[in-house]
């Protein structure tokens, strides 16, 4: 049962909880570094480097770091290892940190990361906080290629900066622009809410339940409807 658990958690993320696709959360990284195939994995592998390592530190310290503050602390945690992965880009691939540009170093307050910590890291084990990350990590990877590859092929006629000729003659050029981005993302997220249709735990993931900010919404009245619906099931 464990093990299944385990799994559960790993795979979520991948499709069932896809932060991009499902849940729509990194929505400006998204767009910008899904022009080509290369940037888009080098983003995807070094958010999902971030994701495994500050969940896991985050759960090690999660007892430690005083309720009240638990946001920036969690914000420091993050752009911590955003420095160190940021600073081996530099280093080591330096035609990847140039495509990337600031986005590289906006994976510090990418909502995926910090969503994560709030939601799963902070309440749960370092070994599954682990699993989350690399999960929600996969995912968010595999979105980003999907993507990059359909723009890229149809926009630029390559993939991974590789020349496709037979494609040349039948590029649409606006694929590679803001409005082909955005027809692509749709399209996608389309396709996966149709694969996952009935599967998707949505209204769960997204009830007052989870959300640190329910005691003040239920104060003011904001959220009662959905309190009370929860409380009746």
């Amino acid at each position: 049962m464990k093990n299944n658990s385990n799994l559960g958690i790993l795979l979520k993320g991948i499709i069932k909880e896809n932060p991009v696709l499902v849940l729509i959360l990194g929505t400006c990284p998204t767009l910008a570094t899904t022009t080509n195939v290369v940037g888009a994995f080098g983003m995807g592998i070094a958010a999902l480097t971030v994701l495994v390592c500050s969940n896991m530190l985050i759960s090690l310290l999660r007892k430690i770091i005083p309720e009240t503050v638990r946001i920036p602390c969690y914000i420091v945690i993050i752009a911590g290892f955003v420095t160190i992965v940021e600073m081996i880009v530099h280093a080591y691939f330096p035609a990847l940190y140039d495509m990337l540009g600031v986005y590289l170093a906006l994976i510090t307050v990418n909502c995926i990361i910090l969503g994560r910590a709030e939601m799963f890291a902070g309440k749960n084990s370092v070994g599954k906080s682990a699993l989350d990350g690399l999960g929600m990590g996969i995912g968010f990877t595999l979105a980003l290629v999907a993507m990059s590859t359909v723009r890229e092929v149809l926009g630029n006629a390559s993939f991974a900066g590789i020349p496709i000729p037979f494609m040349e003659p039948f590029k649409i050029e606006i694929m590679t622009k803001a409005p082909g981005g955005m027809l692509v993302y749709g399209l996608l997220i389309a396709l996966v809410f149709v694969i996952t249709r009935g599967k998707a735990p949505l209204k769960k993931s997204f009830s007052c339940a989870g959300c640190p900010s329910a005691g003040h919404c239920t104060a003011s009245g904001a959220c009662n409807t959905e309190v009370k619906e929860e409380q009746a099931q």
